[in-house]
């Protein structure tokens, strides 16, 4: 079992073999749970049966949060959302490349599409896991969404920064879409208080995640 916070999980048994993938499962107010993100093409297999492994339903999954198209963020998203019957969100730039309409051209998106249930914009508020906020953050994809618990100071960044060996980055070049404008969006979201760092990449950072982060904002 991976608890690394009360009440978030970090699914286990997800990554391929040169690089990590983290998916959180994160409690809501109620007895219901949000995931973020779902992982590569198959992961659902393993999500599933995390699910199980602590005893949730997986129709106790009320909300799935996607940060970016990217196939390893998304590529489960169609079935478990089909499976958990939940509701899917991404920001509305998004939320039109992953429908295809039109192709996303940068990167691994979807072959085929996946509407979204829900559209935000820039800094709206969800009641999911416990309340965020959800922060658009381009440049790695023109739609990408870190999620911030303001109660907590939790941060799911997606993939905004990266870390490795401790030391959190901004987003691989290879795959971004706009790295300047990387830059702009981790200098704002820098400015948050955060305690916990969830990344996609690399990491978490689940103490002081705020100063990592700073270390490297400050000197965009």
């Amino acid at each position: 079992m991976s608890e690394i916070l009360p009440g978030v999980h970090q699914v286990e048994g997800l990554d391929p073999p040169d690089y990590t993938t983290h998916v959180y499962l994160v409690k809501d107010s109620g007895d219901t749970w949000t995931m973020i993100d779902t992982g590569l093409p198959g992961a659902h297999s393993a999500i599933l049966a995390y699910l199980a492994r602590i005893g949730v339903e997986p129709t106790a999954v009320k909300r799935i949060l996607i940060t970016h198209l990217h196939r390893d963020h998304v590529g489960s998203l169609k079935y478990l959302a089909e499976r958990t019957k939940a509701r899917t969100f991404s920001h509305w730039i998004e939320a039109a490349y992953l429908a295809r309409h039109p192709p996303y051209d940068r990167g691994t998106p979807l072959e085929e599409p996946v509407e979204i249930d829900e559209e935000f914009k820039d800094g709206e508020s969800i009641n999911a896991a416990g309340g965020v906020i959800a922060y658009h953050t381009p440049g790695h994809t023109p739609g990408h969404t870190a999620y911030y618990h303001s109660g907590r100071r939790l941060l799911f960044c997606g993939d905004l920064f990266v870390v490795e060996g401790g030391e959190v980055l901004l987003s691989p070049p290879g795959p971004t879409h706009h790295l300047p404008t990387v830059q702009i969006s981790a200098r704002r979201i820098g400015r948050l208080p955060v305690d916990s760092l969830l990344t996609y990449h690399g990491g978490p950072i689940l103490a002081d995640g705020g100063s990592a982060m700073r270390a490297l904002t400050d000197g965009l």
